[in-house]
């Protein structure tokens, strides 16, 4: 597979909460979370923070893609502890999609190992021999009246690369504009990703206070 350069992106990272200990923003579709080493690839999340936020590290990443929250730690005491939380899975998360298809139930679990697919890089695949355990949970939030598509809100029990994307594939609904894991008419029936993070919630390090972070999805 040819090395993928990002297209400029016009989207600008709005700031959704910030303090002296964190930031939580809203990436938007289309900017890579971090730099990639190709000089062609420099604009990222992590690299336009870093002009105004010098020790900002980002704790997780979303998929070029993908929208939605993130959370930046602004020193490593903050890091090291929401890293804790990451590891712990107690931090919550939810994000909006929008599938290929009518999905037969109102809810589910999906439920299948994810391994690095090395004869096709970056892809990602089912591997019940290798792959490490991958489990998502859907709740659907509306249909198309024609059965075109499916709204659906998921939370990821773990966090895999390509997670939602490979998921929705194997269950025959990929998520529509996904450009990796497609069938023949779901990449052509969206100009993005429809795919957004938008919530999340977690424990602030300082203050103990129960963070509860929205962003609605744009689409």
């Amino acid at each position: 597979m040819a090395e993928f350069i990002a297209p400029p992106c016009d989207g600008v990272i709005e700031i959704l909460h910030q303090d002296e200990h964190l930031l939580l923003i809203n990436k938007p579709s289309g900017l890579l979370s971090l730099s990639g080493k190709n000089p062609l690839n420099k604009d990222s999340v992590h690299y336009r923070l870093v002009q105004d936020f010098p020790t900002a590290t980002l704790l997780h990443r979303l998929d070029f893609g993908t929208s939605g929250i993130m959370l930046v730690a602004l020193n490593k005491q903050v890091n090291g502890l929401l890293t804790q939380q990451f590891q712990q899975r107690t931090i919550g998360k939810t994000y909006t999609a929008v599938l290929y298809g009518d999905l037969p139930n109102e809810q589910g679990k999906i439920d299948f190992p994810i391994a690095k697919d090395v004869e096709h890089f970056p892809l990602m695949k089912i591997c019940h021999d290798t792959g490490k355990p991958a489990k998502s949970h859907y709740q659907v939030i509306a249909r198309h009246p024609q059965g075109l598509s499916t709204r659906v809100r998921f939370s990821p029990i773990t966090g895999r690369t390509h997670q939602l994307r490979i998921h929705s594939q194997q269950i025959g609904h990929p998520i529509l504009g996904c450009d990796l894991y497609h069938n023949q008419q779901s990449q052509q029936l969206a100009p993005r990703l429809l795919l957004h993070a938008t919530s999340l919630s977690f424990i602030h390090p300082i203050t103990l206070e129960k963070m509860n972070c929205l962003c609605p999805s744009p689409f």
